[in-house]
């Protein structure tokens, strides 16, 4: 056996928050193959990393973004979410290019792996551009393209997003797509069931919004007398893997139509920044598959889940208990978004990818580390991840990115301006 890389002396976090110390960990071809407490050195082995005063985990997964819109971060500020989207980014989006989501896509990539993102859910427009950009980086995509059922170009659209899944399904273990209907109310049932149709047919999941407000809640109401999950119950959405964007505001009544393959992805910090309320998802935490997402940077203005597990916790101690939301709670919320995309990657153990992130807690803003979960969750930031890796390969080493950043960042601000430059459309959907 030829080994690419060996973890010397690791101390392991594992999916459950369980410490192990002096592991050294083998990697071959991008997969953790050999955990041993003895050491053996060979011949045969490429690399050997010391990592004496680290601690190595799963990657951290952000499990709803729209990263094109990296490319909007801070353009809309101080208000409300209706106007948010009607007045400002939807009239903007209207008028967006493939170059901008391709440039937006990529300096959200560098920024979430800064952060020790190895693997992201997406949702937005121009999808092949952000396929483009996960397979040049190195990182994780789970791309999502958005669907508007009630657009005039349904038909056309949904043929073409079909397509790109027949034709980038399968083309690298790191890139997997699905049916990104937008949500229950820009997507009529006739519309949505089609979408579930094709998902089933095609063997992949759904990525929708759901229940983000009170109002669309009673809209809902009024307009169908149900809730956004008893349509898509309708529509037989629940029969495939679902990631929920948001959902917040779900109902009691709701929980009987989720399924074992049903996860929320919540992003806190835009809730607070939109005035969103804080719903019934901390209500129901311990009964629903709660991953960690952060929107599109153009609300919360950072991809970092590590920031948005934080807000989770403390929002959650604030408003029911202290004693509830424990650090190993929320370090296992923070884990589960590997099992919602089924990259092979939920934990450092043998057969599983090699998507680790490296942690130095040594440093002023963690230290003591009485506990290490403690000072991940609740102390640390992008300063302490050392390095990051995705299927055996270093994408942040020693503390620097291994991607041309500054072309990214230089590209990035042209199409900034670009789009001021353009200013705002008209969008034929409100919110």
């Amino acid at each position: 056996m030829v080994y690419d890389l060996i973890l010397k002396n690791s101390t392991i976090i594992n999916k459950e928050g369980k410490i192990k110390q002096g592991q050294n960990i083998y990697i071959s071809q991008g997969e953790i193959i050999k955990i041993s407490d003895e050491f053996i050195n060979a011949n045969n082995i490429k690399e050997i990393i010391d990592c004496s005063n680290l601690f190595v985990t799963p990657g951290l997964v952000n499990l709803h973004t729209h990263s094109p819109m990296n490319i909007f971060k801070g353009i809309a500020e101080d208000v409300d979410i209706y106007d948010w989207f009607n007045k400002e980014i939807w009239p903007y989006e209207s008028k967006i290019t493939s170059d901008d989501v391709y440039y937006g896509a990529l300096l959200a990539i560098i920024e979430m792996i800064e952060n020790g993102v190895t693997a992201f859910a997406d949702h937005y427009f121009y999808a092949e551009r952000i396929c483009d950009a996960v397979l040049e980086t190195g990182i994780r995509g789970d791309i999502a393209p958005t669907l508007f059922g009630m657009a005039d170009n349904f038909e056309d659209e949904f043929k073409r997003i079909s397509h790109l899944i027949e034709k980038k399904s399968g083309i690298s273990n790191r890139l997997s797509l699905r049916y990104g209907p937008h949500s229950p109310y820009t997507c009529p049932l006739e519309t949505l069931k089609k979408i579930v149709d094709a998902a089933k047919y095609y063997g992949v999941g759904l990525h929708i919004h759901m229940s983000e407000t009170v109002k669309q809640v009673e809209d809902s109401f009024n307009t169908y007398n149900k809730t956004h999950f008893e349509i898509l119950y309708d529509a037989g959405g629940f029969d495939v893997p679902i990631i929920i964007a948001h959902g917040i505001w779900l109902s009691e009544r709701d929980l009987r139509y989720l399924s074992n393959t049903s996860y929320f992805a919540v992003s806190p910090k835009t809730y607070m920044k939109l005035s969103m309320g804080m719903g019934n998802i901390w209500k129901y935490y311990k009964q629903l598959k709660i991953c960690i997402a952060t929107d599109g940077a153009a609300s919360p203005n950072s991809l970092n889940p590590l920031e948005q597990a934080r807000l989770f916790a403390l929002l959650g101690k604030l408003t029911y208990k202290a004693t509830e939301y424990r650090i190993e709670e929320i370090w296992e919320i923070m884990m589960k978004g590997h099992e919602a995309l089924n990259f092979n990657t939920r934990d450092v153990e043998i057969g599983y990818k090699a998507d680790l992130v490296f942690w130095d807690l040594n440093k002023p803003n963690t230290m003591p580390v009485y506990n290490p979960l403690a000072s991940i969750i609740y102390s640390a930031d992008s300063r302490n991840i050392i390095h990051v890796m995705v299927n055996g390969v270093f994408l942040k080493r020693n503390g620097k990115l291994l991607i041309d950043t500054d072309e990214i960042i230089k590209k990035a601000y042209i199409h900034s301006k670009k789009i001021l430059e353009r200013g705002k459309g008209y969008a034929n959907i409100y919110f």
